[in-house]
C-alpha cells in the first residue's frame, strides 16, 4: 500500500503550495536535510585532503554514498562519477571523448539542451550530428535511428524520457541496436532515475547522467555520471584529486572515479544525496513509478475533456503533463495558476526549443508529478485550468 500522506510529513512547503514542477527539481526531504546539517555540525572536512579524523570521516560518508548510489543503478563505485549535474556529466563525456574529424553523432529532436548543444558544439571541430524527429507523442523509432547510423558514428546521444512529454524510450533496445554497429550509447537519465527503475547492467549502456535535484530528492549542486570504460576518456578537467603523481613536466592521474571528480566537490550535497536515494528505496521505486504514472494519466485524461485545453504527449507518460490553454499564453497561464490557486507549474520551452517547436506552439504549460503529490492535488489542478475558460470565451 503505498501511503502518500505518510510521505508528504517529510515536505513541509507542499502545506503552502500545489508544487507540480517536479521535472524541473523535487523537494528535498527533512532526512535528507537533516543529514547536511549533520555533516556541517559534526564532522566537516574535506573529501580525501587529510589524514584527521574530520577529514577521514566526510571522505567515508562521501565514499558510502557513492556505494549507495552506485548500487541503486546496478553499477559499480568505480564507474560511478559525482558531478554537479546531468549537464555537467554530459560535458564531461564531450570533452572528454577522443574524437577525430568525421566523426558522427546521432541524437533526437526530444532532447534537453544539455543532451543537445555539447553535441552541436562539436562540430566546430569537424564532428558531424544527425537528429532525429519523433512521431506527435514523443516517441523515437529505432528504425529511424538505425538508418541514422554510419561506419563514422561514434555515439548515440538520447533521453530516457522526456522532460517535455515524459514519453518513456526504449533505452535498451536501442543500446543494443547502437551496439550491433559498433556505436556507444550515452543515455540522459535526468528524468528517469528515482522516477523509474534503472538498471544500468540491463540496459548495457557506455554512459548514462543524471542529476541529483530531480527524482532522486537530493539537493540542487548533485549529479551522476556513470561511465562504462573509464579507460577510453581522458577528463577534460584535472587538478586537485585527480592526480597520484606530478612532476615539474607531467603528472599520473588517478583511476576513476577520482580522475574525473577535479577540484573540491560539493560534499554536503553528495553525503545528503546518499541519504536521499535511501529515502526513495525505502519507499520503492516501482511503486513511486505506478504512483507518478498514474496521476498523470488521470490529469491527461481530464484534461484533455476540456475543450479550451490541449495536452500534447503519450498517454501513458512518466507523470509529465504538456498542455496549453487556447487563446492564452503559458506563461500567463503559470502565473495565473500561482496567484489564485497558488499552484506551482513551469511554462515556456523547458530547455528544450527544438521539440516544443515541433508542436508548433510558443511554449507549453507542463505539470509534473512526483512521489508526494496527491490526486486531491490533481483535482485542484484540473479545477483551475477548466475556470480559465471564462477568460478565453
Amino acid at each position: 500500500m503505498y501511503d502518500v500522506y505518510a510521505v508528504r510529513k517529510d515536505f513541509p512547503v507542499l502545506k503552502e503550495v500545489v508544487y507540480l514542477d517536479n521535472t524541473a527539481t523535487t523537494q528535498t526531504p527533512i532526512p535528507v536535510v537533516e543529514t547536511m546539517i549533520d555533516y556541517f555540525y559534526r564532522y566537516a572536512g574535506n573529501y580525501g585532503r587529510g589524514a584527521h579524523r574530520l577529514a577521514r570521516e566526510t571522505t567515508n560518508h562521501y565514499e558510502d554514498a557513492r556505494e549507495i548510489v552506485a548500487s541503486f543503478l546496478n553499477a559499480e563505485p568505480l564507474n560511478t562519477v559525482f558531478t554537479k549535474n546531468t549537464t555537467e556529466g554530459i560535458n564531461l563525456i564531450a570533452n572528454s571523448y577522443p574524437w577525430e574529424v568525421g566523426d558522427h553523432i546521432v541524437t533526437t529532436l526530444l532532447e534537453h539542451h544539455s543532451n543537445l548543444l555539447p553535441w552541436m558544439r562539436l562540430q566546430k571541430k569537424g564532428v558531424n550530428i544527425t537528429v532525429i524527429n519523433p512521431d506527435n507523442k514523443g516517441k523515437i523509432d529505432s528504425y529511424l535511428l538505425e538508418n541514422a547510423f554510419t561506419e563514422k558514428t561514434k555515439l548515440l546521444a538520447i533521453t530516457q524520457v522526456s522532460n517535455v512529454f515524459g514519453s518513456v524510450q526504449d533505452v535498451k533496445g536501442m543500446t543494443k541496436i547502437a551496439h550491433r554497429n559498433n556505436i556507444k550509447v550515452l543515455i540522459d537519465g535526468a528524468q528517469s532515475a528515482g522516477h523509474m527503475p534503472v538498471d544500468l547492467k540491463d540496459i548495457g549502456c557506455d554512459f548514462f547522467a543524471t542529476s541529483g535535484h530531480k527524482g532522486l530528492l537530493g539537493s540542487q549542486g548533485t549529479g551522476v555520471l556513470y561511465v562504462k570504460e573509464p579507460d577510453v576518456l581522458e577528463s577534460a578537467s584535472v587538478g586537485g584529486g585527480t592526480v597520484s603523481d606530478v612532476s615539474e613536466s607531467t603528472y599520473t592521474l588517478e583511476p576513476s572515479p577520482a580522475c574525473f571528480e577535479a577540484g573540491t566537490p560539493n560534499i554536503p550535497g553528495v553525503i545528503g544525496l546518499g541519504r536521499a536515494v535511501e529515502y526513495v528505496e525505502k519507499i520503492g521505486i516501482s511503486k513511486i513509478k505506478k504512483h507518478e504514472m498514474n496521476l498523470s494519466r488521470e490529469a491527461a485524461k481530464k484534461l484533455s475533456e476540456l475543450e479550451h485545453v490541449e495536452v500534447y504527449g503519450p498517454e501513458n507518460s512518466l507523470g509529465i503533463v504538456p498542455f496549453n490553454v487556447k487563446g492564452l499564453n503559458a506563461h500567463d497561464v503559470a502565473l495565473i495558476l500561482d496567484q489564485t490557486k497558488q499552484i506551482c507549474v513551469r511554462s515556456g520551452y523547458h530547455c528544450a526549443i527544438p521539440i516544443t517547436r515541433f508542436l508548433k506552439v510558443d511554449g507549453t504549460v507542463r505539470a509534473s508529478f512526483a512521489l508526494y503529490n496527491t490526486i486531491e492535488e490533481m483535482d485542484i489542478l484540473v479545477k483551475a485550468v477548466s475556470e480559465l475558460k471564462a477568460l478565453v470565451s
